[in-house]
């Protein structure tokens, strides 16, 4: 496998979503595990290949309810480091910076 990016990945939960249920009561933020477990389809969609384990996850920012983010992965052999980012105030918002390891080869029944 070649290093290749993935960019674009649009992501957005509305405010009516199940998981804000809770999260936090009055000013209700998108859960991390939510946006983990769709950055983490996308790479596995990408790959054909399963996310062995995140080896660094950093959340930064929260995302709000119905705010859009983007999500971009970089992928080099079984290495993945992916970010998500939105814009605020005209200005590039990092809000998650991690790493992730791939079983390259590993088969779909892995």
């Amino acid at each position: 496998m070649t290093m290749s990016r993935v960019a674009g990945l649009n992501l957005c939960v509305p405010a009516g979503h199940a998981s804000l249920d809770g999260h936090f009561p009055g000013r209700p933020v998108v859960p991390g595990v939510l946006l983990l477990e769709r950055v983490l389809a996308a790479i596995e969609r990408a790959t054909g290949e399963r996310v062995l384990h995140l080896t660094r996850v950093k959340f930064l920012a929260a995302l709000q309810p119905d705010e859009s983010a983007t999500a971009w992965f970089d992928v080099d052999g079984a290495q993945v480091s992916f970010a998500i980012v939105t814009q605020r105030a005209g200005s590039q918002v990092m809000m998650v910076d991690g790493r992730a390891r791939l079983r390259v080869g590993g088969g779909a029944g892995s």
